[in-house]
């Protein structure tokens, strides 16, 4: 009965996150003829203070400091090729939309 009341909150809590990601483009939407300039340092500040209390986090708690030494190299290649891939597919996506602008 505990595993389904969990399931329905993380459902829940899915769908939340579902709806503000799509009020925002809705927002989005209705102001794009705004140019909002102070938004791409805003996320970037964001994205790095999200980064940091994630490592608060994983700092803080002991368990997973002390299975450090457990997680090994495959974890670190796996963590640091999804990285990679994630950094090369944004790079890849930022050169197609920055050469449609500049044709337009």
């Amino acid at each position: 009965m505990e595993f389904l009341i969990s399931l329905q909150l993380n459902s829940l809590k899915m769908f939340i996150v579902i709806a503000f990601m799509l009020a925002g483009i809705a927002v989005g939407y209705l102001f794009r003829r705004w140019k909002f300039r102070f938004i791409n340092g805003l996320i970037i500040t964001l994205i790095w203070l999200l980064l940091f209390l994630l490592g608060l986090e994983v700092g803080t708690n002991e368990n997973v400091v002390r299975q450090f030494g457990k997680l090994g190299f495959e974890a670190f290649l796996l963590a640091f090729a999804g990285t990679l891939g994630s950094v090369i597919a944004a790079w890849i996506l930022w050169i197609s939309t920055k050469n449609k602008k500049a044709s337009k």
